[in-house]
């Protein structure tokens, strides 16, 4: 009895929950023992609320389910926050990982997604809904979605980087008048 409330409390919870998770990858791996093959599976799980939060995680179990819900906890836990520009991203950025390279572009409205399978699964589930993606060198799906994630944390919010600019230029430029008077009073 106490299960079925438990499991009832935990589907009002997930429908509660704006994350949405996409499996990219499940990979079968078998490993010869004494007995003969014991099978385990790993599944590569993305999550993301489409307002600028994603997360990966790999899950790896006996049974398909068992994986991809731990690699469905695992991304949620290390979801990370991505900067965005309306509906798509603020600069170019090209990002490598392993032996894949993503290259993420902005677009205009209207553009759309861009982009192979595993690059898309990321960048929907970030909330960008205009943008244009190259996977350049390997596209093994597990590369290919750590580069993207490591592309889209090397983003920035132009206004944040524009006003961090700017105070290290006033205290350069103050810097500067600094020593200069130093130097005419020496002299």
């Amino acid at each position: 009895m106490q299960e079925k409330q438990d499991r009832r409390r935990n589907k009002d919870r997930e429908e509660e929950s704006p994350i949405t998770e996409r499996t990219v990858r499940i990979n079968r791996v078998s490993k010869v023992v004494k007995g003969g093959r014991h099978l385990s599976f790993s599944a590569l799980v993305v999550v993301g609320d489409g307002e600028g939060r994603v997360g990966i995680g790999m899950g790896k179990a006996s049974a398909v389910p068992d994986a991809i819900t731990k690699g469905s906890t695992y991304a949620q836990k290390n979801m990370v926050d991505i900067p965005l520009k309306g509906d798509t991203i603020a600069h170019d950025v090209t990002a490598k990982f392993g032996g894949s390279m993503v290259m993420l572009k902005p677009a205009p409205p209207g553009t759309g997604v861009i982009a192979g399978e595993s690059v898309r699964a990321v960048v929907e589930l970030a909330g960008v809904k205009d943008i244009v993606t190259k996977v350049r060198r390997s596209t093994n799906p597990t590369n290919v979605v750590k580069a993207t994630l490591k592309g889209l944390q090397m983003l920035k919010d132009p206004e944040a980087e524009i006003s961090r600019r700017r105070e290290y230029a006033q205290r350069n430029e103050l810097l500067q008048t600094e020593l200069a008077a130093a130097a005419e009073e020496a002299e």
